[in-house]
């Protein structure tokens, strides 16, 4: 009876799916127009070693890109539930793609986040916010590549 009581107290997480959708136009070559509805879409092509075109986004920039974005959007959510005083965040990213278990695969991302925070007590609860951030990220826990986080966190200089 008296787990009963306690199931019933518990409330039921409702877990949701979502969907995402683009639409590639092949331009010739190995090039094409890539878009989603309501957004902007731009050029792709094969990047220059695979003898594609120099400047335009590739499918590795778009996959190292994908790793940096989500996990900055991550580490928002924590800030903002935290309350943390970051005054800017920047992040270089980069993918590692090599000849592993006889084809090329992204290997590695790592990513190079700098956080500016107001005060020297907010360094350890923005470092775990980044650490959190890292860990929750849906595209780093959607992938098979070894993503490694090397933080700089400094307090704003006045």
């Amino acid at each position: 009876m008296e787990n009963e009581t306690k199931s019933e107290a518990i409330p039921k997480v409702k877990y949701k799916s979502f969907s995402y959708r683009n639409r590639l136009e092949w331009l010739g070559g190995r090039a094409g127009f890539l878009g989603s509805e309501g957004k902007p879409g731009f050029r792709v092509a094969s990047p220059p070693e695979f003898k594609g075109e120099a400047g335009v986004w590739c499918p590795e920039d778009l996959f190292v890109a994908s790793v940096n974005a989500c996990v900055m959007a991550t580490f928002a959510v924590f800030l903002d539930r935290l309350k943390l005083p970051v005054i800017s965040y920047s992040c270089q990213a980069e993918g590692l793609l090599e000849f592993a278990d006889g084809k090329y695969r992204m290997t590695h991302v790592t990513l190079r986040p700098k956080v500016v925070v107001k005060s020297a007590e907010a360094v350890a609860p923005t470092e775990k916010a980044l650490h959190d951030a890292h860990d929750n990220c849906i595209i780093s826990n959607s992938i098979s590549s070894a993503v490694v986080l090397e933080p700089e966190i400094s307090v704003q200089q006045e």
